[in-house]
């Protein structure tokens, strides 16, 4: 398979529905038309921001890939400057014709226009090719995103379940049985 010539751009709104295709995986899940209206959202944020630029890579003037930068900090707690890369994405068909490279090259320039020496680049736990290509770049995990709703994140903790009164009835009823088990054990060590 040989190397098309990959052009790199800033999206504009009428990207919105190729870029909704490229990051259904990672865009709120809702319909399609909401997607595309969050995609838009996004292009409007990222005009106004001259820290945040969504750039599209073409081929024969189709969009084949994105990625969405922005320039930050590491962390709320380490202030190092860095580009952040979310969510590089190419379409499928278009894999190892060297658009994942154009885009990671703009993200590689964008930090350099604005003299940040770190450019990170998030990609889905489950995808493997990315990540695979992300080491080759040299690229190592720094830290692991992990995400639970809220009410299944209530659910585990172990301090905030409900307390329950001394005296109701389920405690009653758990305190029976803890001294029936108690009894037996002993009944069974004392023979």
């Amino acid at each position: 398979m040989s190397r098309a010539s990959v052009l790199l751009r800033t999206a504009l709104p009428s990207d919105a529905t190729a870029l909704r295709e490229l990051w259904s995986d990672v865009l709120r899940p809702t319909t399609r038309e909401e997607q595309v209206a969050d995609v838009l959202a996004i292009l409007e944020a990222a005009e106004g921001d001259p820290d945040t630029r969504v750039v599209v890579a073409e081929i024969d003037g189709q969009v084949v890939g994105a990625v969405h930068l922005r320039a930050g900090v590491v962390s709320t707690l380490n202030l190092e400057r860095m580009v952040q890369a979310f969510a590089p994405h190419v379409m499928p068909g278009h894999h190892r014709r060297g658009v994942g490279s154009a885009l990671m090259e703009a993200a590689t320039a964008f930090a350099e226009e604005r003299g940040i020496g770190l450019v990170g680049a998030a990609a889905l736990s489950a995808s493997r090719d990315a990540n695979r290509f992300f080491a080759r770049l040299s690229m190592g995990p720094v830290a692991v995103l992990r995400v639970a709703s809220t009410v299944g994140l209530r659910q585990r903790l172990p301090g905030v379940r409900p307390a329950r009164s001394a005296g109701s009835p389920s405690n009653r009823h758990i305190d029976k049985v803890l001294a029936a088990r108690r009894g037996r054990r002993q009944a069974r060590v004392s023979s």
